[in-house]
Parts: C-alpha cells; structure tokens; sequence
C-alpha cells in the first residue's frame, strides 16, 4: 500500500509484473469529494512489445477487411440491378443480428452505469468493446439497410422471407422482451440484460449463412452472390482467429463460424458451380426465379 499525505498532489510507486495479463490499481480515500470505486489505473502486462505492435496490427487488418467485406455485395446488386443471388432469409435474420450487436457495443461503450457495472464484475478483466467495435457494428447495420433499399427496388425473381425465418426473429425479439420486464423488476442486472442482445447475434451468426449456402445449393449457382464478399470476410475472420493466440479471444467465436462458412462459399464458387461452367444455366436460372 503507498500513501498520499495530506496536501500532496502525486506519489510514486512501482509496479512489478509476475505474469502476463493486466493489473488495476485502486485509490482508496477516507474523503467524500473522492469516490474510490471510479478511481482507477489499469497497467496492460505484456511479454513482448513486439508481439503488442502485431496484435494492434492484426486487429486493424480484420477490422478494415471486415468493414469493406460489405461493399462488394452493394456493388453486385447495383451492377445487376438484381438482388436474386441473395438470400432474403439471410439479409433478414442479418440485420436483427447486427441491431443487437450495436445495442450490444454501444450499451458498453457508452453507457456510464453499464461500464461501472461491467468494471465491478470484472476489476482485472479486459473490456470488451472498443470504438472500432462500435462503429463496425453500426456501419454494418446501415449497409445491410441499403441491401433493403436495394431489395425493394430491383429484381428480387419473387424471392421472400421463409416463414422460418419469421419464426426465429420472433422468438429472438420476445427473448429480449422477456429480459427487460425482469431487468425493469430488479431480478436481473442491466449488465445481464445487455447481455442477450450478446447471445442473439451469436445465435443469429450461427444459423444466417445457412440459407445463403442453400440456395447456391439449389440454384447450383452463386451468380449474384458477391465473391468479393466472401474472401473480404474470410480475411477478417481469419486475422480475427489469431486474437485468441494473442490474448483476446471476445470475437473468437464469431470469426470461427464466419470462416467455416466463408470456405463453404468459396468451395461452392470456384470448385463446384464455376460461372464458366454454367453460364447459360445461371442466367436462365435468374430470369426465372
């Protein structure tokens, strides 16, 4: 313990490190204009700053790839003026996914009670959130909101949400209907309620490309579904898998089913139904449908 006398305005001290992690220091004060659980220093324990340089760099370049990975799609949709090649059912579970993500990341990012509930939870724990975080989140709702646009005014070949789709949304929103009643009655914690928007875009990521893979199934066909995308996507998720060596595994999950399922389309639209293959099958094949 070191001790700040009266009527000093700084003390030194040392900090040793004993394994790699982080450590919070807490001031403690017998005053009351001073208020100890908001007064804090967090030192970040690495073994190598080298290693600190790469995992800032990697996070960067998933960031950037993830952020992009969603233009290319806007760009095939506004080339064709045809949105047949994606899958209603994806775009429609997407966007409830990415709402709750940017509920998720703005309730921890900017939220002052969230954070001081998240920070007494978790006194040497890593926050989860940073403001790439936030602006990832939010940036992909507003494109997923353009493919909507998009949907309504090209070619859709009759294309609709499944009524299972319908159905999963449903059960998702009055999940996190029922969480508030019990937060509004004190039985739950806003940090916890937060919290299932959290379990709703992992579920939602779990179950949204599986549509997607199965119409480029059917169709035989990945015309109109962005390749760009896709390896956009499989980059991102895959400098995302090396932050669980590097110590941040929060997105782990997320980057690992993105991955699977990016390879999946990649098999599908250069092994199994290559464009020149089946040219004149896919343009039937979209006029129709």
């Amino acid at each position: 313990m070191v001790l700040l006398q009266q009527g000093s305005s700084s003390v030194t001290f040392e900090v040793k490190a004993h394994s790699i992690g982080q450590v919070t220091v807490y001031l403690e004060s017998n005053s009351s204009e001073i208020l100890s659980s908001s007064t804090r220093i967090r030192f970040a324990v690495v073994s190598s700053n080298t290693l600190t340089i790469i995992n800032e760099v990697i996070g960067w370049i998933y960031f950037v790839a993830w952020s992009i990975s969603f233009y290319p799609q806007v760009w095939e949709n506004w080339r064709g003026k045809s949105v047949v090649g994606l899958n209603f059912d994806f775009l429609f579970l997407n966007i409830t996914g990415f709402i709750c993500y940017s509920i998720f990341n703005v309730g921890l990012f900017w939220v002052p009670y969230i954070k001081e509930e998240f920070l007494k939870v978790n006194p040497n724990g890593v926050y989860p959130v940073e403001a790439s975080d936030v602006f990832f989140s939010l940036h992909a709702l507003l494109i997923c909101l353009v493919y909507v646009g998009q949907a309504a005014i090209y070619e859709r070949g009759g294309q609709t949400v499944s009524r299972i789709s319908w159905a999963i949304t449903i059960i998702c929103w009055m999940f996190i209907l029922i969480g508030l009643f019990v937060a509004l009655g004190g039985v739950l914690p806003w940090l916890g309620y937060l919290s299932f928007f959290s379990y709703v875009k992992l579920g939602i990521t779990v179950i949204k490309y599986t549509p997607q893979a199965y119409m480029n199934y059917r169709r035989k066909s990945t015309g109109g579904w962005s390749i760009g995308n896709v390896l956009l996507d499989f980059i991102g998720g895959t400098f995302n898998e090396w932050q669980l060596i590097l110590g941040d595994p929060t997105k782990f999950l997320l980057g690992l089913i993105s991955v699977a399922f990016d390879i999946l389309f990649m098999v599908q639209h250069y092994c199994l139904y290559q464009p020149s293959r089946h040219h004149a099958a896919i343009e039937a094949q979209l006029t129709k449908l």
